[in-house]
């Protein structure tokens, strides 16, 4: 049926389409006239789904270009308005149902804790509590203590703090060293990408991911036709699939155009940056150059390229 759809050459675009894509090659295998017909055939089908024109960019690694990204934990207020910008941007699932929402974007609230006097004698077993003491419960803002989920009336919080987190773009990544099918891979000015023609939906990238930065497809995606951004990178932010894996590309359908990702642009407090750096006078290469800087979880050696600072 599929080789008849194609031999026919269907007006319809999907039947037209979709039997081509099952048999298409790993992306970054093909030649650059195979690349453009893939493309070419998603602008097809896209289109007519969403019933817009829609583009799928194609646009290569620059040379002398390694992304980067800086995030200033002092000034981050926890809006999450980075969270939302990242969803529209990039056309992620926003159902209701279970598995119907994805969000590349975590936000963590974290309490601030202080220790007290008058908690000395809470200890156990008993007395001064030897063992335990009686201040071992107060919440001093660790990240694994921290809540994804809030709902405050207003933003920042007295007594919280906020770490956004989202996928690192490891130099040593290791969520390719587990992909059975080599689907994603790191590009050469560094996001780490996923083919999701070619995704098993295995989730192994997602075993292996320490900073919990993957997301995978349970359900069809639910995307409305009118939210739907039509200007997608095939390594992007294109429409993904059921039992595909997602995650962060710092919006590769802006930066290789010499744009910001959405989350900077949208961020209230500038407490977001992005840059190369390979130019000693980009933001984040001043920013490594003069604050306090530090990667999230650097003991596994990922090496990311996403950095934490203060001032």
């Amino acid at each position: 049926m599929g080789a008849a759809a194609l031999m026919t050459m269907s007006d319809d675009a999907k039947a037209a389409t979709e039997w081509a894509e099952h048999f298409q090659g790993n992306y970054r295998l093909m030649t650059p006239e195979e690349k453009a017909e893939a493309r070419t055939r998603l602008e097809r089908r896209y289109s007519a789904e969403y019933g817009k024109k829609v583009t799928v960019d194609g646009t290569e690694a620059q040379p002398g270009v390694l992304m980067g990204y800086a995030l200033n934990v002092r000034k981050c207020i926890g809006c999450r308005r980075c969270v939302k910008a990242c969803v529209e941007e990039n056309n992620q699932s926003r159902g209701k149902n279970p598995g119907e929402r994805i969000e590349w974007i975590q936000v963590l609230r974290m309490e601030r804790g202080e220790f007290a006097t008058d908690k000395m004698n809470h200890g156990y077993p008993e007395g001064l509590g030897i063992q335990v003491g009686g201040n071992a419960y107060t919440p001093a803002g660790q990240v694994l203590e921290g809540q994804y989920r809030y709902e405050p009336e207003a933003v920042p919080e007295k007594d919280a703090t906020y770490m956004p987190i989202a996928c690192m773009q490891c130099e040593k990544p290791p969520c390719v060293k587990v992909c059975p099918v080599r689907t994603t891979y790191r590009e050469a000015d560094g996001p780490v990408v996923i083919d999701y023609n070619w995704c098993i939906g295995c989730r192994m990238c997602m075993s292996a991911c320490p900073y919990w930065a993957r997301r995978i497809n349970l359900t069809n995606p639910v995307l409305p036709k009118e939210e739907m951004n039509p200007v997608t990178h095939y390594l992007g932010n294109r429409p993904r699939m059921r039992g595909v894996v997602e995650k962060c590309h710092w919006c590769l359908q802006r930066t290789r155009k010499g744009r910001y990702p959405a989350c900077v642009e949208v961020c209230p407090v500038g407490a977001r940056k992005f840059g190369n750096l390979l130019d000693p006078e980009s933001e984040v290469s001043l920013i490594l150059a003069r604050k306090n800087v530090f990667r999230l979880k650097a003991e596994l050696n990922t090496f990311p390229k996403f950095f934490y600072f203060y001032d």
